[in-house]
């Protein structure tokens, strides 16, 4: 299939990460509105806004899917994005949910999720895992971890600091919840933060769960044609993704 992942900067090259390693897709573009990233700031009828300019853009190639790699898109914008495009459309924020409930057994399992504050304020992570029967649930706004990605701070002793920060009150949970996908390129510091007993669910392990769970895939594709587009400064996106993807 032709795929479509649209993130608001360049998160969701984790996404795509992982759909490589599965070599799902014949073809994925990918489009990051670096632009405008943070969107985890922005209210809810702009993000809407730019999710359904994103739909517009997908129309100039034939896609067969998008997937939505930024959560909090997927939090808000979701349906629009689907009442507005001519194929199927899939966010992350359901996927991570799916995860969580394969991965945890216990209902009463100590779950911490981690977004933006548009993400967080959502609930929407919250209001589908209550329907799962979880109820042990804790949302922390961690943003500034999305413009240390931007800068490449994976490690260090900024990060150590902003982990401290917003973590150092809380109790060590049983799972987190990556709830946005910039979040991946960190998850080494997180581990070694929370112990290594805390399962981390990551969005490119989720949607490529939750694929396989909707479609049926005939073929390995294992030299798929890439192709990066951003708002602005795309030959940036491309060598971050050089880098991330070795390619």
């Amino acid at each position: 299939m032709k795929l479509g992942v649209f993130d608001s900067g360049i998160g969701g090259l984790t996404v795509v990460k992982s759909l490589l390693e599965h070599q799902l897709f014949e073809e994925i573009i990918y489009f990051g509105d670096t632009a405008r990233v943070p969107y985890g700031i922005k209210d809810k009828n702009t993000i809407i806004r730019y999710a359904i300019e994103a739909v517009e853009f997908f129309k100039n190639f034939e896609l067969d899917l998008i997937i939505v790699a930024c959560n909090t898109v997927s939090a808000y914008a979701l349906e629009e994005m689907r009442e507005n495009s001519t194929c199927p459309v899939i966010g992350v924020v359901e996927s991570g949910v799916l995860a969580t409930s394969n991965a945890l057994k216990d209902k009463n399992s100590n779950i911490l999720i981690l977004g933006t504050k548009a993400t967080v304020n959502s609930k929407a992570y919250e209001t589908s895992l209550h329907k799962q029967g979880f109820a042990n649930l804790q949302a922390k706004a961690t943003g500034l971890f999305v413009p240390m990605v931007e800068e490449g701070i994976y490690s260090g002793e900024i990060l150590d600091a902003t982990m401290k920060h917003y973590f150092q009150d809380l109790e060590v949970p049983h799972a987190v919840i990556l709830g946005c996908t910039h979040f991946p390129l960190i998850s080494e510091a997180l581990q070694n933060y929370f112990g290594k007993n805390t399962l981390l669910i990551h969005s490119g392990e989720a949607i490529v769960e939750q694929l396989k769970k909707n479609f049926t895939f005939h073929t390995k594709y294992k030299n798929p044609e890439l192709k990066f587009f951003a708002s602005e400064n795309p030959e940036a996106l491309r060598n971050v993704a050089k880098m991330w993807l070795n390619l």
